[in-house]
């Protein structure tokens, strides 16, 4: 007889001790569960114990998170975290060194479970963390538990960044200004001023007045791609926090000090390959500096100018007008930069060719009117046609940005290199691949062939959740360089996931601690109905977020969950929603497989008409001949042959 819907069973383990397979009524109090436990290892005070998951980060089980136990599950029997805190807690105040590190060590391994956190901070956990970091007796791997330790408490929000004093934040400043730190301590410690820096405006002006622009550059300079990261999280981090007139001034003083061209050697074109996080904090300097053109951007023309007098007066059949062609031109590429938008929380869209030169847009500029003009010779125009050349001078620059070009000299040969008769011929192909033929006989094939190529469609976007997806966890603050991996296990019966280290690269299914039953999934979200991005503002800021957003919710005992996503990438929210509703027998609806199926679908039909190769095919089928006088053509099938 099947167990009832509510029983799980699961294994308990304890150190020293035969671990016990028991049935666990989830209906049934926590509390009784443990006595249970404990009454089976003869062991009191079960008030003194707790449950925790055995693999993963060892989180406690609470009522609210019991229903996250499934079949198979693997706990074991641990001190009760209230308990655990006040030990821990107490070794820190030993007069042991190596009794204060074993300490350290236990809490930042704990500090993520969001129960173990309440307890420590209700302790006043994080007072006795500060008053380490503040007296600094080792600057060594005790400093660095003790930041990593009040980093992981912080990060649950319990406590607000700005209730942090300043001879705290002061003391952070020195480690981060101090020279020979050991190596961990440093990327702690910019990091900790990222997070104040962006939480406090006031801190942050603190920070700014006390962290020479000058102490960055040496971090920058130094071969650790972890500080290098964290130094650049912190300028860009002040950079954001900063006025107009601050933000040109530090921006100034850091090009003048060669900030630009190591970044674009030393940084961009590094053996190393570049971080999503530092792709991030670029995209972000990129556009700070961009944004400081937004002013001039918004300036109107001086009606009064000797330039614009000049240009009005010239007879009407002059061929390109400059003073208009340049300001329309400004407009565009200010669009295609995105020039005064708000900066994206997650974006890494940076162009390399943006680092390449001292004043980029000014350089960019020249490039594309000197295009303008060229394409306007090619197309022959006449001032009736200066939208459409617009439209084509548009598509130029958008298909070469696009292509990444390294250098402002690779711009300006791609760029030239694509023509007007390219662009044409560009948007022939285009045309050709999306738009198939109209005739009855096509349309009936192609309506023949789409549930075997939405089959292979839905079969892709199974494989593709099947190899799994790096995720970054986003807070309501800012974006997070925490990881953590999700995939569908081989038999879609499951979805595996669990937190990673960036430097561990892509893990097994096997080693993802969580598990979530794809039969308790309730159903997919997305976009402003997510609970991760409900409550967040609408401003453009946070248009990025609702569109890469998607949440499963699923059953959690009797309680509704989540599982929350922010996609990396546009391609990445596709094939995700897509391979999640076809787990949950809906349709693909996303504009990926619109175009997957459109390209198959166009594929297929050019195959099976190959034959047909400059064959008129007619509009209606041919009329049906009329029948015959009589039958008696039909063959007698029973008459033996000789």
């Amino acid at each position: 007889m099947a167990p009832p819907r509510n029983v799980v069973k699961i294994a308990v383990q304890m150190r020293d001790a035969i671990p016990q397979l028991i049935q666990l009524d989830q209906a049934k109090p926590l509390a009784a569960v443990l006595k249970e436990v404990c009454d089976a290892w003869s062991l009191t005070h079960s008030h003194r114990y707790a449950l925790q998951f055995a693999d993963g980060h060892r989180r406690y089980i609470t009522e609210n998170n019991r229903g996250e136990i499934k079949n198979g599950s693997i706990l074991c029997l641990s001190t009760a975290p209230d308990l655990e805190a006040e030990q821990l807690l107490s070794g820190l105040q030993s007069t042991s060194c190596e009794v204060r590190r074993e300490a350290l060590r236990h809490l930042v391994l704990l500090a993520s479970d969001m129960t173990f956190a309440q307890e420590v901070i209700s302790r006043d956990g994080l007072q006795r963390l500060g008053t380490i970091i503040e007296d600094g007796d080792d600057l060594g791997e005790v400093l660095a538990l003790g930041l990593r330790a009040f980093l992981e408490l912080m990060e649950h929000g319990v406590v607000s960044w700005e209730t942090l004093s300043i001879p705290f934040v002061r003391k952070v400043v020195c480690y981060v200004n101090m020279n020979l730190m050991d190596a961990s301590v440093q990327p702690l410690a910019l990091r900790l001023l990222e997070s104040v820096t962006l939480s406090s405006p006031a801190l942050g002006q603190l920070i700014k007045s006390e962290v020479p622009l000058d102490r960055l550059l040496v971090h920058l300079q130094v071969m650790n791609q972890q500080l290098q990261t964290k130094a650049m999280a912190l300028l860009t981090a002040l950079l954001q926090g900063a006025n107009h007139a601050e933000r040109k001034h530090m921006l100034d003083y850091l090009w003048q000090r060669n900030f630009r061209q190591f970044i674009y050697k030393n940084i961009i074109h590094s053996a190393a390959p570049l971080g999503d996080e530092m792709a991030h904090h670029l995209y972000v300097l990129q556009a700070l500096t961009l944004g400081l053109l937004e002013p001039r951007m918004r300036t109107p023309v001086d009606p009064y100018s000797q330039f614009v007098l000049e240009n009005s007066s010239r007879e009407d059949k002059h061929e390109c007008p400059f003073a208009r062609s340049s300001i329309q031109l400004t407009l565009l590429l200010c669009e295609l930069l995105h020039v005064g938008e708000p900066c994206s929380e997650t974006a890494q869209d940076f162009s390399p060719m943006f680092f390449g030169q001292d004043q980029s847009f000014h350089e960019l500029f020249c490039v594309a009117i000197q295009l303008l003009n060229k394409t306007w010779k090619e197309m022959r125009a006449t001032q009736e046609d200066f939208d459409k050349v617009m439209q084509v001078v548009r598509e130029q620059l958008a298909r070469t940005l696009a292509l990444k070009p390294t250098s402002l000299e690779l711009f300006r040969t791609k760029v030239n290199a694509l023509t007007y008769g390219e662009v044409l011929r560009l948007r022939q192909t285009e045309r050709l691949h999306q738009e198939g033929t109209l005739a009855p006989p096509i349309l009936e094939l192609r309506e023949k062939l789409k549930p075997e190529l939405l089959g292979l469609i839905r079969q892709q976007r199974l494989l593709r959740l099947c190899e799994g997806t790096l995720f970054h966890k986003i807070s309501s603050r800012r974006r997070q360089d925490k990881l953590w991996f999700c995939c569908l296990s081989p038999n879609h019966k499951v979805l595996q996931y669990g937190d990673v280290e960036e430097s561990t690269g892509v893990p097994t299914p096997e080693s993802l601690p969580e598990q979530l039953p794809v039969a308790d999934i309730r159903a997919l979200l997305t976009g402003k109905d997510c609970p991760h991005v409900r409550e967040k503002g609408s401003g453009k800021q946070n248009k990025d977020l609702y569109e890469l957003a998607f949440s499963i919710s699923y059953d959690r005992g009797e309680e509704e969950a989540y599982l929350n996503f922010i996609a990396p990438s546009k391609r990445d929210f596709y094939l995700w929603t897509d391979g999640l509703s076809a787990l949950l027998g809906s349709p693909m609806g996303s504009e990926q497989t619109r175009l997957d199926l459109e390209q198959l679908l166009t594929m297929e039909t050019k195959l099976r008409l190959l034959e047909l190769e400059n064959v008129p095919i007619p509009d209606q089928p041919p009329p049906v001949p009329p029948p015959p006088t009589n039958f008696n053509f039909c063959y007698d099938c029973t008459i033996a042959e000789p």
